[in-house]
Formats: structure tokens, sequence, C-alpha cells
């Protein structure tokens, strides 16, 4: 086994041949859809005995040929000859078993990783099933991407062995994993859960139980600002988007929510929305409430804020978006500025709110969300007096997107004094 090193939390390192799970950990994944059979998956190529459970029993079968479609394209990606691959295939598919219920998983997995759908009430239902079935020292994980830990281990009594692991889709392929601790969670459990992902070969950031963790909380003004920006009239969804390329983003925002889909994207908004307290900056857009209630939810549907054809090739933005060519559009560097900027403050919000260190916001917006930056390198290198005095230059007393945070109020004084 290689003695290679995994970077965790802001540059740590652990060893993943000294210090990372045993493979002979049984790993229960409760939810057969896109994200629990992508999770199943790196399980299965670390080695690790999987079962898998799903509320129905379809999705267990079609989760099953997910996931043997994604070790051949792997097998394919490695160049194996396909006699080798196919062998490669089925010795993994053969550590994944089906469960009957939520009891027998839980009562024969070692780690436990709920991927069901992002419902509250569902999975404090899940956990609680969980809890009653599992051995004590078995660690209990909800892959939820915004909604609270501490509310999904409150319908257990046993808050300390559960946390969360949020993998980004697809799990197969990005490596970066949020270890998210609530108040109650035991730093023990904590730290056997960070190696065991760290044995999985995957970037480990440490955040603690707050509304969309890090990337979903951090990136959300890269949606929400280009949005405000196009019900203003600041620019198109085509100078957007070409703006926010040209400084390094590998994708603009409006074909970025076309690929996830605006009903998923909207989803997000609004769970954290509601969880901040509704405040303007993180307020939904209503041309995206448009788009969903048409049904126009992106490249599934073939349309979204451009149009696609049936390979899911962009052909142009869609027609209310093509006519539209404002008076007062921003510049290009205008727009990636206020994008930036936007971003950088809700970075320092989150640091100033002891969501996560400084390098783990960093290392999480540039693996987790593609980011050509990290939002508080980027102040630091800009000048954070120079960041604040642009914020406040943007700044409106009705929205708080732009309002400097008090974080980068006293970073920057601190820079100045020293």
């Amino acid at each position: 086994m290689s003695s290679r090193a995994y970077p965790i939390a802001g540059g740590c390192t652990v060893s993943s041949a000294a210090e990372a799970a045993p493979a002979t950990a049984v790993v229960g994944i409760v939810g057969a859809g896109s994200m629990g059979a992508g999770i199943a998956q790196v399980a299965l190529e670390a080695g690790h005995a999987v079962l898998i459970v799903d509320a129905d029993p379809a999705a267990v079968e079609r989760g099953r040929e997910r996931i043997a479609d994604g070790l051949r394209r792997r097998a394919a990606t490695a160049g194996r000859p396909d006699p080798d691959a196919q062998a490669w295939t089925a010795e993994h598919l053969a550590r994944l078993t089906p469960a009957n219920d939520l009891g027998e998983l839980a009562a024969r997995s070692d780690v436990v990783i709920e991927a069901a759908i992002e419902d509250l009430a569902t999975k404090q239902a899940i956990f609680r099933d969980l809890n009653r079935a599992a051995a004590p020292e078995a660690i209990l994980a909800t892959n939820t991407s915004a909604l609270s830990i501490g509310r999904i281990a409150s319908a257990t009594g046993h808050s300390e062995r559960i946390l969360g692991l949020h993998f980004f889709n697809p799990a197969p392929l990005m490596k970066l994993v949020e270890v998210a601790s609530a108040p109650g969670t035991d730093p023990e459990v904590v730290e056997r859960a960070t190696r065991l992902v760290v044995g999985w070969g995957r970037t480990v950031v440490r955040c603690t139980d707050h509304p969309g963790f890090i990337v979903n909380r951090i990136n959300r003004p890269f949606t929400l600002e280009p949005l405000r920006i196009l019900l203003a009239g600041g620019g198109t969804v085509e100078t957007i988007d070409a703006a926010l390329i040209e400084v390094g983003f590998p994708m603009g925002p409006f074909a970025f929510m076309d690929l996830v889909g605006l009903d998923v994207n909207l989803a997000t908004a609004t769970t954290l929305y509601e969880a901040f307290d509704r405040p303007a900056r993180l307020r939904p857009s209503p041309i995206q409430e448009e788009l969903v209630e048409a049904g126009h939810l992106g490249r599934k549907t073939g349309r979204g804020f451009y149009v696609y054809d049936a390979h899911g090739r962009p052909h142009g933005p869609a027609e209310r978006f093509a006519t539209a060519r404002p008076a007062d559009q921003l510049s290009a560097d205008e727009l990636a500025e206020r994008v930036v900027l936007a971003i950088v403050n809700e970075a320092y919000r989150a640091l100033g709110e002891g969501v996560a260190s400084g390098p783990d916001i960093d290392l999480a917006l540039r693996l987790g969300a593609n980011h050509p930056f990290g939002p508080i390198e980027w102040a630091e290198r800009t000048g954070l007096t120079e960041v604040a005095a642009s914020l406040d230059a943007l700044s409106d007393e009705d929205d708080d997107a732009f309002r400097p945070s008090l974080a980068l109020l006293r970073a920057a004084a601190a820079e100045d004094c020293c």
C-alpha cells in the first residue's frame, strides 16, 4: 500500500498507509440515487463491503446499474483490457449487497452514510431508526448539503456519533469532502470519519454546523449576483458568463445553473435563504422561480437560460434572454468584480462565524466549486483595505450583499496597523 499523504483541514496531512480506516469496515449507504450510488462506488473502490438500502426497492437495482456503469468507466479510464476490466468490475460489485431495511443495514455496518432526499423530517426518521439498530461505536453520517446536522441528530438522543460527510456530485470524480461537526459531535468521531474518507483518496475540509457549510453557502453569490445584475439590466446571460470565464472560472453562472438544474439550484438557494432568516443578499431570484415554474430547468429539459439540442449542446440563449440588450450594460471587468467581491464578502462572513478556517475555505471553493482562486487568498493578495473600500462603494442600504462584513473590516484594520 502506498504511503502517500492526503491533505486535510488547512494543510494538515494524514498518512493513508498508517492511519486510514481499514477496508474491513462495512459501509452502509442509505439512498440509492446519484449521490448514494456515487458514494457506494467510492467505498467499493477502496475495498469495503457495502450495504445499500432505499425506500424504493426498484431504486436499489437502478443504483446497482449506476454503480456498475461507473466501475466500467473507471476500468476503461485506467486502460484495463476488456477481460480484466470485466473481472475487476465484477469483483467490486460482489461486495455490494442490498439490505432489507434500515435496521438490518445499521446492525451490520461500521459506518453509515445517509444520502436520502433533502428533507429534515425524512432524515430525522432515518437517523432515529439507524440509532436504534446500530452498534454503539458505529459512525452515523449524513450527506446533507444544507440542513442542520444538529437538528437531524436531535431525533436520536445520541448526537455524539452523528456528523456530516458532504460529498460532491459526482462523488467518484470530485475529491472534496466537507466533514461537518455539530456542537454535540464527539471529536473522536470526527477524527475517525476523517481517516475513513482520507483513506478513500479524498481531500477533507473541516467545518462547523452552519447552513450550507462552506461551499454551498459561500458560492451562493456566484449565481445570485449575476441574477440580480440580469434583472437590473446590467448585463446579459452571455456577457455575464463570458466575464466570469475571462477571469478564470471554468463555466459562467448561467451555464452552471443550467448544468446542475435550475430546480436544484433554486431549492438550495431557498433553503439557505430561510435558514439565515431571509437576508436580502440570499433572496432567490424571481427569474429563476419563473423558469422553474415553467418547467425550463436547464440541460435536462432542453431549455433554461440557454437552449440545448438532444445531445445537451447549447444553441444560444433562450428567446427571452436573447432579445435583452441592456442600455446600461456593465463592462466585463465590472461584472466580474461584482461577483467576486460578493463571494469574498460571504467568505469573510463565514470566517467570522467560525464556519471554517481561511485555508479550508479557499481549498473548498477551489475543489468543490472549481473557483480559479480562493476568496480569502484573493482578498489578501488584492489588499483587504482596497477590498473593503470596493465593497463599500457598491453597498446599498437595502441589500447586504456588499456591506463589508465585520470580519473583513477587522482584518483590514489589522492589515493597516501592521
